[in-house]
């Protein structure tokens, strides 16, 4: 006797999600998407530091997760399972103030382990939109990771702060991250023009010049050369373990490019690579030390 009715419809139905399920799977691997970003593939995203903490030429870029679609970093608060947490009050144009944050982990933990990179645990990068007002400044950390500092937004305005650290997990992997968040000083913005582009720029006396020419997705390297008032070569200084820091932004998104220098004699030309992150307009600031000073050169470049 063949079988039942009953028994015929309960294995149709059995084969039907056997069915289902094998072609559910068939398709999953076919497209190759994941279902969720896992705590490595965030961690691959974040790029590794293949030198060791505070020495060797690096440059922070795309790699942090932001969703530019390029290599621009510091556009959103989270980015390689890291978020900026910002506290404190409003800002008040010309007038000190304190900025207040944590970083945390995915499972929103304050991370109080960071590596040190060229001296410093964490650089804070802080400019008005229109790229004015340049600021590199290090804020300090309470033993519950609450990192503060003193700052003046001396105009009115919204302004960009990018954290720049190189966080360190329970597993001891380091996760190099620039996050960003803006800050507001009410009253009348009056945005300024982007000065032109320039391969000089002139600070208290001392002209800068540099050679090279960006390109997206190849390092290139730009030499930077110092000269004094009277025209003379000037011996830099070391300042945060290396002979000059630079920071690139773009111009409308402020997507951030933070480079420093490898190691090398002092002399008074000091030497990037770089890479673009994307075509645009970019200010560049150039940290140089001189006689104990710590000066800023900035420079309008074009990226085609």
């Amino acid at each position: 006797m063949g079988p039942d009715r009953a028994t015929l419809r309960l294995a149709l139905v059995v084969g039907g999600l056997v069915l289902a399920v094998l072609l559910g799977f068939g398709l999953g691997r076919a497209n190759g998407r994941p279902t969720g970003r896992t705590t490595a593939t965030a961690a691959t995203a974040a790029g590794d530091h293949t030198h060791a903490p505070g020495t060797g030429a690096h440059q922070h870029d795309g790699t942090g997760g932001d969703s530019s679609g390029d290599a621009a970093t510091g556009l959103s608060v989270s980015s390689g399972g890291y978020t900026l947490v910002r506290s404190g009050g409003e800002f008040v144009a010309g007038r000190a103030g304190e900025l207040r944050f944590q970083i945390r982990d995915a499972q929103r933990r304050p991370v109080t382990r960071f590596a040190v990179v060229h001296d410093k645990p964490m650089h804070l990068v802080v400019v008005r939109r229109d790229l004015t007002g340049f600021q590199h400044l290090h804020p300090t950390m309470a033993a519950d990771g609450t990192w503060s500092i003193p700052l003046t937004l001396p105009q009115p305005g919204v302004w960009r702060a990018y954290t720049d650290f190189t966080a360190v997990a329970d597993d001891g992997r380091q996760t190099p991250a620039t996050l960003g968040v803006d800050l507001v000083a009410p009253g009348e913005y009056a945005p300024r023009p982007l000065p032109a582009p320039a391969s000089r720029a002139a600070v208290d006396g001392f002209t800068v010049d540099y050679e090279g020419t960006p390109q997206v997705d190849a390092a290139v390297p730009l030499r930077f050369t110092v000269r004094d008032p009277a025209g003379r070569p000037v011996a830099l200084e070391r300042y945060l373990d290396a002979y000059g820091h630079l920071v690139a932004l773009r111009e409308g998104d402020l997507g951030y490019l933070h480079v420093h220098p490898g190691p090398g004699p002092a002399a008074d030309t000091v030497t990037f690579w770089l890479t673009a992150p994307g075509p645009g307009n970019y200010r560049m600031y150039l940290d140089f030390q001189v006689a104990g000073v710590v000066r800023t050169a900035e420079f309008t470049l074009t990226v085609r």
